[in-house]
């Protein structure tokens, strides 16, 4: 089974930048898709991004297109979210996710979520 623990969360002003990561570790998973999506406070979690298991697929929410990146580098299994222009509303709990296919994750019923990592991003 798929395990994944996120990192690079914190503290940002308006405008700025953040590199989230998500490391997988498990027998399958180089071969899953994964993804992000988040939860604000009072808010149900929302999908931000997902990248199929070779790269070449990428989805994102509207909310982040443009200002928001997606990638990965499957001989370290882990996953990367750059996310610039950060916004006062981009503040919440982000959560790695990991599924057979991009659409399972954007639909937010992916195979494993991770623990999540607070991003804030002040005014």
């Amino acid at each position: 089974q798929v395990q994944l623990v996120e990192s690079g969360g914190g503290l940002v002003q308006a405008g700025g930048s953040l590199r989230l990561s998500c490391v997988a570790s498990g027998r399958t998973a180089g071969t899953h898709a994964m993804g992000w999506s988040r939860q604000a406070p009072g808010k149900e979690r929302e999908f931000v991004a997902a990248i199929n298991w070779t790269g070449g697929i990428t989805n994102y929410a509207d909310s982040v297109k443009g200002r928001f990146t997606i990638s990965r580098d499957n001989a370290k299994n882990t996953a990367y979210l750059q996310m610039n222009s950060l916004k006062p509303e981009d503040t919440a709990v982000y959560y790695c996710a990991a599924a057979v296919g991009t659409a399972k994750i954007a639909m937010g019923t992916p195979s494993k979520w991770g623990r999540g990592t607070q991003v804030t991003v002040s005014s």
